[in-house]
Parts: C-alpha cells; structure tokens; sequence
C-alpha cells in the first residue's frame, strides 16, 4: 500500500455510557473523532431485547454538537442468537428515518441450532462430536441468515467467537468466505475490520473485496482516547492487499 487506507478515516463502532462497560460520553467520543481527524464515527451501544433507552440515545447524539467535516452515525449492537439468524433487538426497535442507522451484530456467542451457545458449551459440544466442519458450516449459516433478516446491519467483530471455542478463522476455507462475503454483498450489509480483536482477517476482507461488499474500520472503543487509534486494523488491510493486486 502506499498510504494510510481511506477506511482509516472512519470508526463505525464507538461505545459510550450508555453501554455499561464503556467510559466515555457521546460528546467526549466525538470530540475524540475530531482530534484524530474522522471523517465519520458511529456511536454505538449494546443493546439486549429488553432495552428500552434506544429513543433517549437517539435524541442524544441528535443534539451533541459536531464540528464540521465530520459525520456521526447511530447503531445498536446486538448479538446474534442462532442459526436462524435471530438477532436480540428490541421488538420495538426503529432502524432508518427516526431511530439508529444501523443494527450492529456482535457474535459473542456461537449461534447454535437451539440458541446461543457459550464458548464453554461449544467445546463441550466439539469434545462430544460436533465436528469442526459442521460448527463452521452453522456460524457461516447463521451469519448469512442474519444478514437476510436484518435490514441496515453492520457486522461487528466477525469471527472473534473462533478462537473462543477452539477453532480458527483459517479453518473456514475459501468456499464458506465467498458464501459468506456474497451474503454480504447482496444484502448491503457493512463489514467492520475491528482493531480489539483484529478479525475478520486477511483472508475474509479479500473475499469481501472480491464480492464487492462494503468495509469499514472500527476500534470497539470503549474509551475515548481509543477512537480513531488504528493499529491492527491496518495490519490486516496491509495483509489483504497483495494478493488482491497480484
């Protein structure tokens, strides 16, 4: 590459108080994208099928100042569930015009057939016969399930559950990526590169390019002085780019 990616100029997953990990306000997440001269941030906190602060959290950010040249952007983050592709959102969740520009699907548990598996319960089911093969083929199932079934998604952190539960992002072969990377294409569905987890990796952002699906940057911020710092993320755009250019 011969310069910093343009993708570096965006950070599509902020968290902020209103996530109960994070540290930072709104307003300090945005004055951070500003320093560290964004182009675009989306503020983005965790949602569960219980919540019901998201309209306090859109009329939030609505009034924060932001200087100019910037864009900020509004998302939920929700985890995905099952192979069905089920996403925890509120069922009385607006997506578009008058409610957050994006459902952010997190996959911090494996979408097993009967409901989100734990790390621990995966292995379980792995040590007792579920072969890797087949996990692999549910989470590509589920991913692309839930890319169907959720309009204005965005796809945080893809693949970090692999190496919870004893398996690698490698592991998934170029077949599943194009399926995969495909969904995402014809879905409209963003791709984040995460810096906290450094996923999904080479591989998977060369088969997104290759199907024409859109990537962005994200550090998962859960402090503001982390918006916009980008040093893994990079990492693995740099790796995706020679094989591209070949």
């Amino acid at each position: 590459m011969t310069g910093p990616s343009p993708l570096l100029l965006g950070d599509y997953h902020v968290h902020s108080t209103f996530s109960d990990d994070a540290r930072s306000t709104l307003a300090e997440n945005i004055a951070a994208a500003h320093r560290a001269g964004l182009r675009t941030v989306r503020l983005t906190d965790h949602v569960r099928a219980s919540t019901a602060w998201v309209p306090e959290f859109v009329a939030a950010v609505a009034s924060e100042p932001v200087a100019d040249g910037l864009t900020v952007l509004t998302g939920v983050e929700a985890k995905l569930l099952d192979v069905t592709g089920a996403v925890d959102t509120p069922a009385d969740l607006v997506v578009g015009a008058g409610g957050v520009d994006a459902v952010v699907i997190g996959d911090h548990q494996f979408p097993g057939t009967d409901g989100p598996w734990s790390p621990e319960a995966t292995k379980e089911r792995l040590a007792a016969g579920l072969s890797a093969d087949d996990a692999l083929d549910l989470l590509i199932e589920a991913s692309i399930r839930a890319m169907e079934g959720t309009p204005h998604a965005q796809l945080a952190h893809w693949f970090s559950i692999l190496p919870k539960v004893g398996l690698a992002e490698e592991q998934l072969g170029a077949s599943r990526l194009a399926a995969w990377a495909a969904a995402a294409a014809a879905t409209g569905t963003i791709v984040e590169v995460n810096e906290k987890w450094a996923c999904p990796g080479p591989d998977a952002v060369r088969a997104l390019r290759a199907a024409g699906a859109r990537i962005v940057a994200s550090t998962d911020s859960h402090d503001a002085a982390d918006v916009g710092r980008y040093d893994r993320v990079a990492a693995v755009l740099d790796a995706a780019e020679p094989e591209e250019q070949a």
